[in-house]
């Protein structure tokens, strides 16, 4: 069966969880968290790499015990020292993993303490006070745990959107590689593409449907056939991602497309209107009585309601339907538009690419220019720049720019905002760049008040260009800081500096409101990788995709400037 990046990365986490759990050595957990990290970013199949006989421990965090791993999984769908470690442990226990707030080693505390191993043992371990006796609980975490098992309870898995992605694209090509079929497309909350998704709704036109509905179950990823009929059918992926198949009449394939697109408040809207109009529509067309007078194109559906198409990211019934009526939606920006990427790291801090490794395969897609923004001292653990190393790269950059390369490199920093909103270089250094990127990577836990405080303050220093990555949040895994981005928003406009939009599908963040908001406010946003290896630049996509959501046009962007105007925007942050 086809096995994927996301599928190894999931088998390298879990390792590292269980090690951790069990007080392994450190280097070894984070060697597996790096290998995992380095799978979910690298934008191709590690599988095609492997059958094209490449060495893979070329890749970042692939040493030759990874790789071996990898070839093992490949070829047999299994990792011995995964489940020798399964053994070992309870079998539930990293179950507990998947609750915020419980980390490796607080599960390590739980089980060796406590005897802990199922989340029921330590619901009634919490109600009965004797979490927050552990070293490193107390009071407030046992709470939390309390809380953060009941809404584990209410809430059903969803994938992120890279994740999902790994697992549409190929089964799309699969689909349209059967005689017969003319048009496959992913619809729901994938192709409004939302930073997760619950289950794919794929669409599908063909001539015989029975014959796609018995080719779909069959497919070498299907673990279990939910249900099935001759024009759909439902299954389960083994990565446990539900799949629904509809193969739909060329007449109606518009109207399933816009119907099973979404969102539901914006159906439910459109629908209204429709109403008004004497009109039925589903997923089958539009209809006046019997009379079918759409149904083949989204265009058509749109039309018989009175409004010109409206792309998938805006349908969230967010003011959309207004903007169609008054002419007033935006000419979303395209992958295609961004010119540069403001944001990437060498392997002078914690990427793992050269600077001219990086800049060639940032103009191998396209890009005109690059900032090299490593991190600064501060961020020990990413062997961040102090001002002597920082200084020494900026001869490197000036260099590299005076060979003819297609490409130009500018001369950045991501230093860290401290806790009293100071940055964490001199500004004699900082203003010798083009670029400063302020970012938060400490007290996560500060007040909202503190936090904003902190962001505001470093903004009004005269060399702060760019807020990095506005929130901190990690999806599914750390939630966003308390701060007033409303505040923050408004602010970088008064101080005529710059959000990014942190394109790395576990960030994804700016959010696509606040993308809305920094629109509202005139404050250009700048889509940005934050490379930290070469296959990273292929994420620029998710990032479009949230700013889409946001409803950011080209000229809403940053880096879609040609670099002398974005040369000028740069300088005028001074």
């Amino acid at each position: 069966m086809p096995v994927h990046n996301e599928d190894i990365a999931a088998v390298f986490d879990e390792i590292a969880d269980l090690l951790e759990i069990e007080g392994d050595n450190p280097f070894r957990v984070r060697a597996y968290r790096n290998g995992a990290r380095t799978l979910r970013g690298l934008g191709r199949d590690i599988r095609t790499l492997v059958e094209r006989g490449e060495d893979i421990t070329r890749l970042p965090g692939i040493g030759k015990n990874l790789a071996t791993k990898i070839h093992e999984i490949l070829e047999t769908g299994r990792c011995r020292t995964l489940e020798k470690l399964r053994k070992q442990l309870p079998a539930d226990l990293v179950d507990l993993l998947h609750l915020p707030g419980l980390g490796p080693k607080r599960v390590h505390a739980l089980y060796h303490e406590l005897d802990i191993h199922t989340l029921e043992q330590l619901l009634r371990a919490a109600r009965d006070g004797l979490v927050r006796h552990l070293p490193g609980f107390g009071p407030k975490t046992e709470a939390r745990i309390l809380e953060a098992i009941q809404a584990h309870a209410d809430t059903t898995k969803r994938f992120k959107l890279v994740v999902a992605a790994q697992y549409a694209e190929p089964l799309v090509e699969y689909l349209r590689s059967i005689d017969g079929v003319k048009q496959v497309e992913v619809a729901g909350s994938y192709r409004r593409a939302r930073e997760t998704v619950g289950d794919l709704d794929i669409l599908a036109t063909a001539r015989n449907g029975r014959r796609v509905i018995e080719r779909f179950v069959a497919y070498d990823e299907v673990e279990s056939v939910l249900s099935r009929g001759s024009t759909r059918a439902t299954v389960i992926l083994r990565s446990g991602l539900q799949v629904d198949l509809r193969v739909v009449p060329q007449k109606s394939y518009g109207a399933a497309l816009y119907y099973f697109t979404g969102s539901r408040a914006h159906n439910i809207a459109v629908r209204r209107i429709a109403q008004k109009r004497g009109l039925k529509i589903n997923e089958y067309g539009a209809f006046r009585g019997d009379q079918r007078i759409a149904g083949a194109t989204e265009e058509e559906m749109f039309a018989a309601v009175g409004l010109p198409w409206i792309p998938p990211e805006l349908r969230e019934n967010r003011g959309e339907i207004e903007a169609a009526r008054a002419g007033l939606l935006p000419k979303l920006v395209e992958t295609g538009d961004l010119r540069g990427d403001l944001h990437a790291h060498t392997k002078a801090s914690d990427g793992h690419e050269s600077l001219r490794s990086m800049a060639k395969a940032a103009r191998d897609r396209g890009l005109e220019y690059l900032a090299i923004t490593d991190h600064s001292k501060r961020l020990t653990v990413a062997h961040g720049l102090d001002s002597k190393r920082l200084l020494a790269q900026l001869e490197a950059i000036d260099e590299f720019n005076e060979g003819d390369h297609g490409i130009t490199l500018l001369k950045g920093i991501e230093v860290d905002i401290l806790e009293d909103g100071s940055l964490d270089l001199p500004d004699r250094v900082l203003e010798k760049l083009d670029i400063v990127i302020g970012a938060v990577h400490s007290r996560f836990e500060l007040s909202r008040a503190k936090q904003t405080r902190r962001i505001l303050r470093a903004m009004d220093n005269p060399n702060f260009t760019l807020l990095a990555h506005p929130t901190g949040r990690l999806i599914d895994r750390r939630d966003p800081y308390d701060v007033d981005m409303t505040r923050i928003i408004r602010h970088a406009r008064e101080r005529h500096c710059y959000l990014e939009l942190n394109a790395h599908p576990e960030r994804l963040d700016l959010l696509d409101t606040h993308c809305q908001l920094a629109r509202e406010e005139g404050v250009l946003v700048s889509i940005n990788s934050d490379a930290h290896s070469i296959s990273d630049f292929d994420n620029l996509r998710f990032g479009v995709g949230q700013a889409r959501r946001g409803w950011l046009e080209k000229k809403d962007v940053l880096n879609t400037r040609k670099l002398p105007a974005l040369r000028r925007l740069l300088a005028a942050t001074r």
